[in-house]
């Protein structure tokens, strides 16, 4: 457990940043808040009874007072675009481990492009999407892959009872539609593609009782990222139930409300991995509750094994690349059920 190690929580007092807080207090670490608007973070402070250091990504010397004395960051702070380099070069000037819960794909693809070398020339760990888009999908990938040292296709269908969008959802999508223009990206023939065409109506069979169901195509998530970092995969495919998709793109779609004492929404999940190579396939499966809410003891998980040195190896990793795929999944049985199957 953390044993008091301080641990900068960048974003604190967002959607997602509040249930990281809260896990990694549970497991012992002291979170040190940190973000931009400076009375919000005093407040939260003030009611959990912590240390708030106040930052700007314009400010490198307030980054770095932000990080002092800590043993890792998070970065939860959207959108991404903005927050991940400042952050990093703060966490590398700091020599600490740098982990977040990016979900935009322009922001994963800038983090494994821009500081791949330099990470793992420092010996640092920098770790991109952890969270439920890239680390929950990797992880599976990789447990489902086993002994296979390559596959033909990896598939990662969500289903998701809703998707009421936080803001900083809103406005993550928002940097990353400007960013792409009227393309959306795909990962086929192990490159990426610009496409302008409209992504396929499909229909997924998820595992019973849920069955078949409606999804979008080509609905290019943080996973597509991070697993072709070090899976042998040339084509890796994300789909999202068609309902789930049509909330988060609706503009009128409210934001999540707490069903339960920890905060949780009603909202339930379940990521369906498909791995196949020749004519034999691989399937792995997990479920929870609350996108958001799982991303904390995701990060958290992550952050414990780094700190404690159950790693792979160093440099910008993906979850799957730099952990044991299968215990950091069993490791989340409380909060995931899970069913690894090979076929």
């Amino acid at each position: 457990m953390g044993s008091g190690q301080l641990v900068t929580v960048f974003g604190a007092y967002g959607h997602t940043g509040r249930f990281v807080v809260a896990e990694l207090a549970a497991r012992g670490f002291v979170p040190v808040l940190s973000g931009r608007n400076a009375r919000t973070l005093e407040e939260l402070a003030d009611e959990h009874g912590l240390e708030a250091r106040p930052a700007s990504v314009d400010d490198p010397a307030l980054l770095d007072r932000a990080l002092a004395g800590t043993a890792a960051v998070i970065n939860c702070a959207g959108p991404f675009a903005s927050t991940v380099g400042p952050v990093i070069e703060a966490a590398l000037r700091a020599r600490i481990p740098y982990l977040d819960v990016a979900a935009e794909l322009e922001a994963n693809l800038d983090t494994f492009a821009h500081y791949r070398e330099r990470a793992r020339e420092a010996g640092a760990v920098i770790v991109p999407a952890m969270a439920f888009f890239g680390g929950l999908g990797d992880l599976l990938a990789t447990a489902a892959m086993g002994d296979w040292t390559e596959a033909d296709e990896a598939h990662i269908a969500y289903a998701l009872s809703n998707w009421h969008p936080t803001a900083g959802t809103r406005l993550s999508g928002t940097v990353s539609r400007e960013r792409r223009g009227a393309h959306r990206l795909r990962y086929s023939g192990g490159k990426w593609e610009r496409r302008t065409d409209a992504a396929p109506l499909l229909e997924w069979t998820f595992p019973e009782p849920m069955g078949p169901r409606p999804v979008i195509g080509e609905f290019t998530m943080a996973d597509v990222v991070t697993v072709p970092q070090h899976l042998s995969i040339p084509d890796v495919t994300t789909y999202m139930t068609a309902e789930a998709a049509r909330d988060v793109t609706a503009p009128h779609t409210p934001a999540p409300t707490a069903t339960d004492e920890s905060g949780r929404s009603n909202q339930t999940f379940l990521v369906d991995v498909v791995i196949r190579s020749g004519g034999a396939e691989r399937r792995a499966t997990a479920g929870g509750q609350d996108i958001y809410a799982v991303t904390a003891p995701l990060v958290a998980e992550a952050l414990e094994r780094v700190l404690t040195g159950r790693t792979k190896t160093v440099g910008v990793v993906s979850a799957g690349e730099i952990f044991d795929a299968p215990d950091f999944l069993h490791a989340l049985a409380p909060h995931i059920t899970l069913d690894l199957v090979s076929v």
